[in-house]
């Protein structure tokens, strides 16, 4: 598909990997819909995106509820007349181990809360944006695709029992979608990101940082731009269906 003049829509779009790929697709001539909870950040994204040479509206919107998700949907095709793309990024942390112990006791355990919500936005999310995405793409008869964010924490991460299960069900979702949407001509694709250079990364103590990355193959994080230049690869080839790409510099072998 070209990138010129097509519609795409990326959640938690106002920052970090999300803004990055906004502005990546809107330098080769994409419309955004950039999607997030933080008004001021989605608007400074949109400034770039229009720095950038390109359109770009902003929806506030919280992915985990069902009638904000159709709502935002249905005023992207109505806006832009189309849709031809869909990121689905917007994601959450709350780590943690699923039990803590001291001297054989059980001080702590993983609360349900700290479960469910990043299970909330981070799957369930995926779900609603990406069935409500698919709804105005076949409405509106425009053929595209919808890539789900994933992570290499998806093969199962220690502290991250809520993270890794939401990112294994995101990456499943791909190549599900991927058969059952290819009769209305929409690829999905996912892209699962290693250690990349972020806000949440570069407010990590530096000898923390450094053995981090020690143990990537490469020896550096990735870029926000290296994401982006992923995602526009997998817009760009119609024959990219059904499939994770792991961007992560050799760390998960």
């Amino acid at each position: 598909m070209k990138l010129q003049d097509s519609v795409i829509a990326i959640t938690g779009g106002g920052q970090g990997l999300g803004r990055a790929m906004a502005e990546y697709l809107a330098a080769k001539g994409a419309k955004l819909a950039l999607i997030d909870l933080a008004q001021d950040k989605l608007e400074e994204a949109a400034a770039a995106c229009k720095a950038a040479g390109s359109e770009a509206k902003i929806y506030l919107c919280n992915v985990a509820k069902e009638d904000e998700v159709e709502a935002t949907f249905a005023a992207i095709a109505k806006d832009f007349g189309q849709l031809n793309g869909l990121v689905n990024n917007a994601g959450i942390l709350r780590d943690g181990l699923l039990l803590k112990t001291k001297d054989g006791e059980i001080t702590k355990r993983m609360e349900l809360s700290q479960w469910q919500s990043v299970i909330d936005v981070n799957l369930t999310g995926v779900f609603l944006c990406g069935r409500e995405a698919a709804t105005q793409m076949i409405q509106t008869g425009s053929k595209g695709a919808i890539i789900n964010i994933a992570s290499i924490s998806r093969a199962g991460n220690m502290g991250q029992s809520n993270y890794s299960a939401a990112k294994a069900g995101v990456s499943a979702l791909v190549p599900v979608w991927a058969k059952e949407l290819a009769r209305h001509g929409i690829r999905c694709m996912g892209i699962a990101p290693g250690f990349i250079e972020t806000e949440m990364t570069a407010s990590m103590k530096p000898e923390a940082l450094e053995k981090m990355t020690a143990g990537i193959p490469l020896k550096r994080m990735g870029t926000p731009e290296e994401i982006a230049s992923t995602a526009a690869f997998i817009f760009e080839n119609d024959y990219l269906s059904g499939r994770m790409i792991e961007v992560d510099g050799a760390l998960r072998l």
